[in-house]
């Protein structure tokens, strides 16, 4: 009997070997290395794995990753690796084989430097990452979280992990109730349209909503948007989430996504596919934020900020006042080739409807707007890029929520905080059964 489990574990394991290296090979797990790098890391794991059951692992699992300067594991359980910036997965991409990094903007839009003096001469406090504690990169390279095998193996497939799914992006202009609740997910946002933007900016309040069950996810988020909300949707995304499905854990993160298909084959979180160049050695896509937001206490708030360089067309992402993180190239998209046609600003969550009820995963802080400063969560100086690279506030703001007792919105404006709105909710309730 136990020599016949050895066996079946031993067959087990070298399966895993070989889904993985599978994995690395086409690209579909590269968030822990970049290129090349990526899939003899994955192959590395696939090989201890397979040499502690005492299978012949994989030629491929023997050949060495290119140098690369290791960061000591995170103190929330995340390895963080330091790759050469021209070994990011990036470069997996056919169209990026010659590619020249562009290491920094031609133009950052106007007004936004008058703006960030402004906010560093009030107290406000930095948001710092957690693996920050136990190390930097050094300079030409960039911090990547690792993936781990079980990371995957939460995923439904292997091809579909890091992405989300379809029909995931909120449409406004939609009033079918069974198409609202089609996909799942539900919002609670802002918005504009009817333009031509070329960035969107905000301030975002972190928190660590609640989520009850495992494959839901909670998060809060910029859109840029182009074509319609059928097949061919673009959208760049960025903001923080919680995601145990993704990441393993219940931490808040900064994440990324991309996708020019309505999220069908195109596009990923963070660096978890080749498309999103970036270029800072400081931040990690998809590692801890900390510190985070108290009910009735201290808040804390990110910024966000996603422009069109109007030189080089590329699409830029930069957080906080000081950290420019990197680009999508303007090819990997049609029409946020050219702009955006709507901007939306917001929270989301995933309604798996567990035991036929609504979930009780929480949006933003977990409570209703009409609960104000230090109890609901809240974005504030929203603002749009125009025509002419000037950042400012947007006109013809509208709100939409699919169920307003689960999650709600409200906007406002004023001297302080320019356009902004308090959003979220506990989802189940009284009201929200």
């Amino acid at each position: 009997m136990a020599a016949a489990a050895a066996a079946r574990r031993g067959c087990l394991v070298a399966l895993l070997a070989v889904l993985f290296l599978a994995c690395a090979a086409d690209g579909g797990c590269g968030g822990g290395v970049g290129g090349a790098a990526a899939a003899a890391a994955t192959a590395a794991e696939a090989s201890a794995a397979a040499a502690a059951a005492g299978a012949q692992p994989p030629q491929a699992a023997q050949q060495g990753a290119p140098r690369q300067h290791r960061v000591a594991l995170s103190p929330d359980g995340d390895i963080i690796d330091c790759v050469h910036i021209s070994n990011q997965p990036a470069f997996d991409h056919p169209f990026l084989k010659n590619h020249t990094i562009q290491m920094r903007p031609d133009y950052h839009p106007e007004g936004l430097y008058d703006e960030s003096k402004v906010a560093s001469q009030q107290n406000t406090q930095t948001i710092t990452q957690m693996w920050h504690k136990n190390g930097v990169c050094p300079e030409n390279t960039i911090p990547i979280r690792r993936t781990k095998k079980e990371d995957v193996l939460r995923a439904s497939s292997i091809r579909r992990y890091g992405k989300k799914k379809h029909k995931s992006t909120p449409n406004p202009m939609s009033v079918d109730p069974d198409m609202l609740n089609e996909s799942g997910h539900q919002h609670a946002i802002a918005y504009v349209e009817g333009d031509k933007y070329y960035g969107a900016k905000a301030t975002i309040n972190v928190w660590q909503p609640r989520i009850e069950q495992a494959n839901e996810f909670s998060l809060s988020q910029l859109w840029i948007l182009g074509g319609s909300f059928g097949q061919d949707l673009n959208s760049i995304e960025a903001g923080w989430q919680v995601s145990p499905d993704l990441y393993g854990d219940n931490n808040t993160r900064l994440f990324t996504y991309w996708t020019s298909d309505a999220y069908q084959a195109t596009g990923c979180y963070n660096l978890l596919c080749s498309g999103f160049i970036q270029i800072n050695n400081q931040i990690a896509m998809g590692a801890s934020i900390s510190p985070l937001s108290n009910y009735g206490g201290s808040q804390y708030d990110i910024n966000i900020l996603v422009w069109k360089d109007p030189k080089e067309g590329n699409w830029w992402l930069q957080f906080g006042n000081d950290y420019v993180l990197g680009y999508w190239p303007s090819f990997l998209f049609s029409y946020l080739a050219d702009s955006a046609s709507m901007i939306e600003w917001g929270g989301e969550v995933v309604n798996s409807e567990p035991d036929g009820s609504h979930t009780s995963t929480q949006m933003g802080s977990g409570h209703f707007p009409e609960e104000g400063f230090g109890k609901s969560s809240y974005f504030k100086n929203i603002q749009v890029v125009d025509s002419s690279n000037n950042l400012r506030a947007p006109s013809g703001i509208g709100s939409f929520t699919e169920q307003s007792n689960c999650y709600d919105v409200q906007n406002g404006n004023n001297g302080d905080w320019g356009t902004y709105f308090y959003y979220g909710g506990p989802g189940k309730n009284p009201n929200c059964p």
